[in-house]
């Protein structure tokens, strides 16, 4: 949240959509330890560790894990509050905490209890994780992998390059998928396991979500115990696809928070300035553009809250997680642009933070399931309901 609209009636501009004290000290604990950051953390491209393991000490890291684990134990809706408050005071930040969700998701969901309990009480800890899925050769299609895996008595030996890895910078644990002869499987990789190391591509930064530069993980023979296979060996396509329709919930609800700032940075600009004897928030076509955002903003956030339940529920939540993922993002992204051309010069500075938001708008439009990913799962989700079978043929 921008600091400069706090004496604005915050909870009147964004209602909070779940208990409004837990909403409130969200919002103290992200204008207190990230917001003072946010413009350095994507200057420098650094990975915010410091940051990262106060939210643990503060509960943030593990809402939504079970208590027996050492979670909170909380509903999907308070981790979609999370990541809004935590988006608003920088994505950056969010998308570090979106790789930690996704590893848990993965161990919880689909790994055996000796895994649960070596690795996820350590999450309340402030442990640090990566999502390493994407390959040179293969991009979003991790149907076939170059990365390989084979059982060597009671270990796994895993030999490969993971490429273009968020959070990796920091991680101290890596969700890898590889493929065994069954097909695509997923392990648990501690970043301290002998062969595994890692470089900076040519092509590691990108202009928005900088949360450290995204590394080439290299595998070499790297050898973890059996237990350290993710559920169903050759059923790791599935699971990754299952973890990632939970965090597209909360990658939009990130997308919430970059369009929230970038709001409100505009909207105290526009209360601020004067121009020709008045308010520039006087004039009636800037009304206009803050009706038409404010209205897009609340649809979106409508949606995602509705997604987060329906992930509490159990309910088609490829649909809502992608829905709510594909608007969010597009909202802030237009958004963020918006709001640059209110402010004027000012909105197209270096030091103004409206860049910032409108990179990690358009980021998060490709990153976590691009917009096309996005609107081909929708699609397949609309078919049966249609009462068509995916892929069928129709006689002639």
């Amino acid at each position: 949240m921008n600091s400069d609209i706090a004496d604005m009636d915050r909870g009147a501009l964004w209602p909070a959509m779940v208990d409004s004290a837990y909403v409130r000290e969200l919002q103290t604990f992200a204008d207190d330890h990230i917001v003072p950051h946010a413009a350095n953390i994507d200057k420098h491209d650094v990975y915010p560790v410091d940051i990262l393991k106060k939210m643990a000490r503060g509960g943030y890291n593990n809402v939504t894990l079970p208590r027996q684990y050492g979670g909170q134990g909380l509903s999907y809706t308070h981790g979609a509050a999370v990541f809004e408050e935590v988006g608003a005071a920088s994505a950056a930040v969010g998308i570090s905490l979106i790789t930690i969700y996704q590893a848990q998701n993965m161990i919880n969901l689909f790994g055996l209890e000796t895994l649960k309990q070596r690795y996820l009480p350590a999450f309340g800890q402030g442990l640090l994780s990566s999502y390493a899925l994407t390959e040179a050769s293969h991009g979003s299609d991790i149907r076939k992998l170059d990365t390989k895996a084979q059982l060597q008595g009671q270990e796994w030996v895993i030999q490969g390059e993971k490429h273009f890895i968020t959070s990796a910078t920091a991680a101290e644990l890596f969700i890898i998928l590889a493929e065994t002869d069954v097909g695509v499987s997923v392990f648990a990789i501690p970043r301290d396991t002998p062969g595994l190391s890692m470089y900076e591509g040519s092509n590691s930064a990108t202009f928005g979500l900088r949360n450290g530069p995204h590394m080439n993980v290299r595998l070499d023979a790297v050898r973890v115990p059996a237990d350290h296979l993710i559920g169903q060996e050759g059923k790791g396509v599935r699971q990754a696809v299952t973890v990632l329709n939970y965090s597209r919930t909360l990658a939009a609800a990130i997308s919430l928070g970059i369009a929230r700032a970038a709001f409100e940075g505009a909207l105290t600009f526009a209360r601020d300035r004067v121009a020709f004897d008045q308010r520039v928030l006087n004039f009636q076509g800037i009304q206009w553009y803050f009706s038409d955002m404010l209205t897009d903003i609340d649809g979106a956030r409508v949606l995602t809250y509705h997604a987060a339940r329906a992930l509490d529920a159990d309910d088609q939540i490829a649909r809502w997680g992608s829905e709510a993922k594909l608007k969010a993002s597009a909202v802030a992204t237009q958004v963020a642009s918006q709001c640059a051309q209110i402010c004027g010069a000012y909105g197209i500075m270096e030091n103004a933070p409206f860049g910032r938001y409108l990179r990690d708008a358009k980021a998060y439009e490709v990153a976590g399931g691009s917009s096309e990913i996005l609107k081909n799962t929708i699609g397949k989700a609309l078919m049966p309901i249609a009462g068509i079978r995916p892929n069928a043929k129709v006689s002639a």
